[in-house]
This record gives C-alpha cells, sequence and structure tokens, in this order.
C-alpha cells in the first residue's frame, strides 16, 4: 500500500518525543542541549536561525550522526539531548525518528518548528549569505576547483 507523506509523518509523531514551543523555550541555552537546525541554507538565510543552534542539513543528516561514517561531525558524539527544528515540523519529525532508528539516545523535535518559535517571540538571530553557504563545509569547500 502506498504511504503518503502526512501518514510518515504521523507515524514518525507518534514514536517521538514532540516539544511545545515552551517546553523548547526552556530547553534553549542549556549545556545539556544542542538545538539542530535541518533547514536547508536558503531558509537560514531568508528567515533567521535560532541562535546557539548548529546547521546540518537534512540531506547530510544521517552522514554526520554516523560515528562510521567519514563525515561524522563531532556536536553529534556529544552526551547533549538534540532538538531538531525545521520550518514546520514535518521535516524534523522524520528526521527525529530516522536518528532514533540510528541509536541516538535524546532526539526530539520542536512542534511547528521554526515558524512557531519565530511567531512565539523566542530568540531569532540573521544569518548572512557567506555564513549560511559555508555552514558545516571543509575549509575551502566553497571555492571552485582549479
Amino acid at each position: 500500500m502506498r504511504k503518503t507523506v502526512k501518514s510518515m509523518v504521523d507515524e514518525a509523531t507518534a514514536a517521538i518525543t514532540t516539544f511545545s514551543i515552551e517546553e523548547a523555550r526552556d530547553l534553549h541555552g542549556r549545556d545539556d542541549v544542542q538545538f539542530i537546525d535541518i533547514r536547508d541554507v536558503r531558509e537560514l538565510e531568508r528567515d533567521g536561525v535560532i541562535p546557539g543552534a548548529f546547521h546540518a542539513p537534512r540531506g547530510m543528516l544521517e552522514f554526520w550522526v554516523d560515528p562510521e561514517s567519514p563525515y561524522h561531525k563531532p556536536v553529534f558524539g556529544q552526551d547533549k539531548r538534540f532538538v531538531l527544528f525545521c520550518a514546520a515540523g514535518w521535516r524534523s519529525a522524520l528526521a527525529t525518528k530516522t536518528l532514533q532508528d540510528m541509536g541516538l539516545p535524546k532526539v526530539a523535535h520542536i512542534d511547528g518548528g521554526f515558524t512557531a518559535w519565530k511567531a512565539a517571540g523566542a530568540p531569532v538571530a540573521t544569518k548572512g549569505p557567506k555564513a549560511a553557504a559555508n555552514a558545516g563545509l571543509p575549509a575551502g569547500a566553497d571555492k571552485p576547483a582549479g
């Protein structure tokens, strides 16, 4: 039987921890919590960012989390609670379920995503195009070859 995106998000949401904006605000800035922004860099440039959030583009997330991957990022090896968010909460629900399936022990996402966070008046910062474009890339990776 064919699955829809909505059914996949509903299944993921039933199996993961979801924080309300109020709960997420209480966690923001704690040393034992790392917010993870999985939005595209263009969304960061256009809409802003949550201060202190680590940008992990959705397309690289599993590769950056897996300690056996050549692309592993040390941030994901820390003993912290990881709170994922996207724009509205659908991508982050699917990503949270995937990371949970990969064995990441303390992972959750924000209901309503960045849009709800910003609408609630929670802290938001701006992200410049150059900084956003180079987020998470090795030095020189943004330069043309040759």
